[in-house]
């Protein structure tokens, strides 16, 4: 009684005040920086951004800094602020002279965080925090959501060192803020409801979520889902609609083909990570998904997505690792709905695979940035390959094909003119990708390290579905891309 009695307090508390902290701030900071030389060599295998309209530059020097400071009022309160530099080298922030302003400095984490008095096991976070639904650790982060939220989280335990609760609410999308365009009510908001119930026993850890989104027929969903920089082609909406509903999206991004105002989403899932056997580790997740089933048929968006992996832990020198995963295509018409499972911001991948957006530390523009939606593949992992003091290394390979109708694919190509899919990110049944990167890491002093990343990707396209143009011209290159990125990164 004494948990649940802590657990409504803690949300009761969430929209009061705190009491004034009589106790002096006191300020932490911690951060990183990287510098890094890029050079990738046909981008989306033509050369080319996704839609095929612009054309690539093959080297570019990225920069990164940023700064995480803590304001710690005492042990039970502090306010965290992140503020982050990122561009090109010649561009922007790092022009020679007069930088943009407008894209200096980015504020990219602001959240409150404390303990409820008389419960200091219970944690409310409340502000922009990074939100990672639950994933197992070899597969690296949620093909669903990983990234930064405006959100309220509660964290607390239910049963110690066993069963605890992670809970919040997140407003991704106001599009209109204070007031609508017109005097009529506009559902212009993305919102999302989650929670996950770690479990964890001896040898055993599972992780049982669900998250739960309303989408606003009027919100702007042209927000696209990576940086200029990658140009994948899909807006933010792309990844959570179908085909049709998608079809009739104004520029603006709204979902204009909606019957209802507002449509829900949503996921259940589980992370399960077994270590009984250790050295062996066995990972595995399993995700559904679907959202707008009581809209038109043609709108409703619905799918599965499992992976599965080992690894053995028992050798100094390296960590072998094999892992499969398996999503659900589309079937032959695009005017039934959708059958892959929806995803807002994903960053899934295992073995750091130049395939995937996913653990790169040489970010920008650092992979090939395939879905694992639609699709499935097998890989290997030679993981923390250590010979050499201070110095490690990671070979990885990654084979994957598509479960998508090419007949689907190739209706939305010709007849839907938001680029709904793109080559090389969506496959067909008779596609395919396969990818290796060999990363290599070395510490020069006990925070600083020179990193290198290269990766090469080859695929097979069918021109009937993309067209002449786009596949002649990755067949120019041989259908293959390449990439080598070396620089140095500093933590503190």
């Amino acid at each position: 009684m004494k948990r649940l009695g802590c657990l409504a307090l803690a949300a009761s508390m969430v929209f009061g005040a705190l009491g004034a902290a009589h106790a002096a701030t006191e300020v932490k900071m911690t951060g990183d920086a990287r510098v890094y030389g890029n050079f990738f060599e046909n981008r989306n295998f033509t050369g080319w951004n996704k839609a095929g309209t612009k054309t690539e530059d093959t080297f570019e020097i990225w920069e990164r800094f940023r700064l995480r400071s803590d304001f710690v009022a005492n042990e039970a309160v502090k306010f965290r602020l992140g503020l982050k530099v990122e561009d090109v080298w010649g561009h922007g922030t790092f022009t020679a002279a007069n930088p943009d302003a407008a894209t200096s400095l980015q504020v990219d984490l602001a959240y409150l965080q404390f303990k409820v008095p008389g419960c200091d096991n219970i944690q409310v976070t409340a502000g922009l925090q990074d939100v990672n639904l639950p994933q197992s650790a070899l597969f690296y982060n949620s093909p669903v959501f990983s990234d930064k939220m405006a959100a309220l989280t509660i964290t607390a335990p239910l049963i110690d060192n066993t069963l605890s609760v992670i809970t919040g609410f997140g407003r991704l999308i106001d599009t209109n803020r204070t007031y609508d365009a017109t005097t009529t009510q506009r559902a212009d908001e993305l919102d999302a409801y989650f929670l996950a119930l770690p479990v964890t026993l001896e040898g055993f850890k599972a992780t049982p979520w669900g998250m739960v989104a309303v989408a606003g027929r009027n919100a702007d969903y042209s927000y696209k889902d990576t940086t200029d920089t990658v140009d994948s082609g899909n807006s933010f909406a792309n990844t959570l609609v179908s085909a049709a509903s998608s079809r009739n999206m104004t520029t603006s991004g709204q979902l204009g083909s909606w019957k209802n105002s507002q449509n829900p989403y949503f996921w259940v899932g589980g992370a399960f990570e077994v270590t009984a056997l250790d050295p062996v580790r066995f990972y595995a997740d399993v995700i559904y998904g679907a959202g707008a089933t009581s809209d038109h048929k043609a709108s409703s968006r619905g799918g599965w997505m499992i992976d599965a992996g080992a690894e053995y832990t028992g050798l100094e020198v390296v960590t072998p690792q094999v892992f499969a995963f398996w999503s659900t295509g589309e079937d032959k018409s695009t005017r039934n709905g959708s059958e892959r499972m929806p995803y807002m911001r994903s960053a899934w991948g295992p073995g750091n695979s130049f395939l995937f957006d996913d653990s790169q530390e040489l970010g920008k523009g650092s992979n090939m940035y395939a879905s694992p939606v639609g699709n499935y593949g097998i890989g290997a992992s030679l993981n923390n390959i250590s010979f050499i003091d201070k110095l490690t290394n990671r070979l990885t390979f990654v084979y994957m094909r598509g479960n998508n109708s090419p007949r689907a694919i190739r209706d939305a190509v010709l007849n839907y003119s938001n680029t709904y899919f793109t080559m090389g990110h969506d496959l067909t049944t008779n596609e395919y990708l396969m990818g290796l990167n060999f990363d290599t890491k070395y510490m020069i002093y006990e925070n600083l390290a020179a990193v290198m990343e290269t990766g090469w990707a080859h695929g097979q396209f069918q021109q009937s579905v993309w067209g002449h143009r786009l596949a002649h011209e990755a067949n120019n290159n041989d259908n293959n891309a390449w990439k080598v990125a070396f620089g140095l990164t500093y933590k503190f």
